[in-house]
């Protein structure tokens, strides 16, 4: 993209999450990547939408990774990626980036991503038209399951749509935490989400929770009736992939390195994000303070 089009696609993204703040809708989709009047349109039917919801502040190679290795799995038209942020105080200035640059830099990771497939469709002798279209959306609601909720009932999507929900093992963690789910502090709430949609859970290891054979161990606990005094269903395991993560002798990649980098050393910043996310970072002078 050029100067001109980020810049304009910036003020794009700022008017329209002005008026997304002051409507009533709880779930949108504010763009497509790829941008183009030819594209699909988000209403058309798609059966599998997996949806990476996090502050993107910035965007980090992690997460095209965690996007990139869920839609290589299922290729095609019939799957979909929403990159979701969450902006239930976007009444405030988001720091240290605002919500509008962060919008951007969604939309530059969404272009190295389906470059970044575009090549390893080419390795398996697929075409381009095996590339999924990447949403970008936004929500008002803080909390998983209220988020899954909204995107069901905007009728953006389809309602017989899966939602594969794309985490972190330490965001499991606190899904699966009772005091999230007031005023019961039970896991029930879960059971809507968990009896339609899925998730897929990527491994943390050499970090606080424990090894590959710790988190597999977790998941075989739930699945053995191990919560069911919380309020969980054994079954609800069988909704749940775990898949490799970075491997205990890989660099973590993460957002505050990210911003670290940006502030005191930023060539370190090729390692971290994608490079359209590092030349915008660097152009526009983001995390300088940091």
């Amino acid at each position: 993209m050029t100067t001109n089009s980020i810049r304009s696609l910036r003020t794009d993204y700022s008017s329209a999450l002005k008026n997304f703040i002051a409507s009533s809708r709880a779930f949108e989709v504010l763009g497509t990547v790829p941008i183009d009047h030819d594209a699909p349109s988000v209403h058309e039917p798609c059966k599998t939408l997996c949806v990476l919801d996090s502050s993107f502040n910035p965007p980090t190679l992690a997460h095209l990774k965690m996007s990139s290795s869920a839609l290589e799995e299922s290729p095609g038209p019939s799957s979909r990626l929403l990159l979701l942020l969450a902006t239930q105080n976007a009444d405030k200035p988001s720091q240290p980036a605002l919500f509008e640059d962060r919008l951007v830099m969604m939309t530059l990771l969404a272009e190295d991503l389906r470059t970044y497939l575009r090549s390893r469709l080419a390795i398996s002798g697929l075409d381009d038209g095996n590339v999924p279209h990447i949403d970008i959306g936004v929500t008002k609601k803080p909390y998983f399951v209220d988020k899954a909720a909204a995107i069901e009932e905007s009728g953006v999507y389809t309602s017989s749509l899966e939602q594969v929900h794309l985490t972190g093992f330490d965001t499991l963690i606190r899904i699966f935490n009772p005091k999230y789910y007031p005023p019961e502090h039970t896991l029930r709430p879960l059971e809507p989400f968990l009896t339609r949609h899925r998730l897929r859970v990527r491994m943390r290891l050499g970090c606080e929770w424990g090894g590959r054979q710790e988190q597999q161990d977790y998941l075989s606990n739930l699945a053995h009736g191990g919560k069911e005094n919380e309020g969980a269903k054994s079954e609800w395991a069988n909704q749940i992939q775990l898949v490799e993560g970075t491997k205990e002798d890989e660099q973590a990649v993460s957002s505050t390195k990210a911003r670290m980098a940006a502030s005191h050393r930023p060539e370190g910043l090729d390692s971290l994000v994608p490079r359209n996310v590092r030349d915008y970072i660097i152009s526009w002078g983001l995390y300088k303070d940091e």
